[in-house]
């Protein structure tokens, strides 16, 4: 079964690319929407245009670039991705009788978790989200916004009453990062380990001080 991975249009392109590897690198199928509005970002992020009749060859190129925007290149087989675009309800996975492990949305945007929140169903992304919390399967919502107002944060615990792991995108400096590549698998280690899929992006903590300088105290 897929995992379903949903990119909406907050900022954070990077984290998804970051998932998005992670993920065919563990020889995991994924179900790929990428929202309208995320289309903009990625644009605005990267310089690639996102089309919905070449996506397999924008993907490679996306998923080829690391953090900082520059070209690189992406060798792994994206034949474990399936494409919906985002205007298609009738897609597999708006139904609950479609099989899929979960769904990660990441980045999330306030205006996402809002639509989510509300079961408004707007678009696929939205809606696969509505069916993946009607069937009690794993939710990870990794929001990307700040300062958050009370109408997000509300948001947000609807969500999380519902069952849904909200994950802000908040890197961590324990693990020694060096670059910023570093601080962006952080979080999509984070955005993984709460959907319970394997990885290997960050170091992780052992209970000892000083990892993150390389230094370790007596």
């Amino acid at each position: 079964m897929p995992w379903i991975v949903g990119v909406s249009g907050a900022s954070g392109t990077p984290y998804a690319a970051a998932v998005l590897r992670a993920l065919l690198a563990g020889g995991e199928s994924v179900d790929l929407v990428v929202s309208r509005a995320s289309r903009l970002t990625l644009l605005d992020e990267t310089g690639i245009s996102f089309r919905d009749g070449h996506w397999q060859e924008d993907l490679r190129e996306w998923l080829g670039r690391g953090a900082d925007g520059k070209p690189g290149t992406f060798d792994a087989d994206v034949s474990a991705v399936r494409y919906w675009a985002a205007g298609d309800l009738a897609a597999g996975p708006s139904s609950g009788s479609y099989p899929a492990k979960g769904m990660i949305i990441v980045p999330a945007s306030t205006a996402c978790v809002a639509g989510v929140a509300l079961g408004l169903s707007k678009d696929l992304l939205q809606r696969a989200a509505s069916v993946t919390l009607k069937e009690r399967r794993t939710l990870v919502v990794a929001v990307r916004e700040t300062p958050l107002n009370g109408q997000t944060l509300r948001h947000l615990v609807t969500l999380d009453d519902l069952g849904a792991a909200v994950v802000p995108a908040s890197p961590a400096f324990y693990a020694g990062a060096t670059h910023i590549q570093d601080l962006v698998d952080f979080v999509a280690g984070r955005v993984l380990d709460a959907a319970g899929a394997a990885h290997g992006l960050y170091r992780r903590w052992e209970g000892e001080l000083g990892g993150g300088s390389g230094t370790r105290n007596a």
